[in-house]
């Protein structure tokens, strides 16, 4: 069965997510309100300007970002490319701005500069295997600090770039503007990891009832 992945689609570059989950074989499609999310099995939040997200969290009227939160809450993987990762993270260097902060990194925004600062680098990436990934840095974050439970994936001398804890992925990098399909593969994984411990916590969850009766 295709997984059905949601792309947050209140502004950013969510149709190259789309195209990208499409061509790793799963069935990709927009989130614009909280219903959308009712059939996801995982979210990716794209990159795009995370203070115009963040003013949205405010003005929405849809419980859009309280459905994520939950669904998150619950087991949901979902992934963040650059804005997204800020807007996942519990802490912003010098912001206060509007975010879901259920990540436990430190990130710093424009970390590498302006736009016309963007660049390609090939990075090393352990979990991927070989070759290294073509890193597109655009406008980027960088990840100063993790908490304990977080796994730093991938490393560069400004700081970390790509770190995940439990069902959440973050990349300072945008994979989805490149040919390499990797780091949505990752995803997907993660996606299947995600049902099946579900299916043994459910598994588990009736042999107690049973021995409880």
């Amino acid at each position: 069965m295709k997984r059905k992945i949601g792309v947050l689609a209140l502004q950013g570059d969510f149709a190259e997510h789309i195209h990208a989950m499409e061509r790793c074989g799963a069935s990709a499609f927009e989130v614009r309100k909280s219903s959308d999310l009712d059939t996801a099995d995982g979210l990716i939040i794209p990159g795009g300007e995370s203070t115009a997200i963040a003013k949205l969290t405010g003005d929405n009227r849809d419980p859009v970002f309280d459905t994520i939160r939950a669904r998150l809450n619950n087991g949901m993987p979902v992934y963040g490319t650059c804005m997204g990762s800020i807007f996942l993270a519990k802490e912003i260097e010098g912001s206060t701005q509007g975010r879901l902060a259920v990540m436990d990194i430190k990130v710093r925004r424009n970390a590498f500069g302006p736009q016309r600062n963007s660049f390609q680098t090939e990075l090393p990436i352990k979990c991927l295997g070989e070759p290294a990934f073509p890193a597109i840095f655009i406008r980027a974050p960088i990840i100063l600090s993790c908490g304990r439970n977080v796994e730093i994936l991938a490393t560069m001398p400004e700081g970390i770039v790509m770190a995940r804890q439990d069902n959440m992925l973050v990349s300072a990098f945008h994979p989805e503007i490149a040919d390499d399909h990797r780091v949505h593969y990752y995803f997907l994984k993660m996606l299947d990891n995600a049902v099946s411990t579900s299916k043994i916590r459910t598994a588990q969850s009736s042999t107690s009832q049973l021995l409880a009766g």
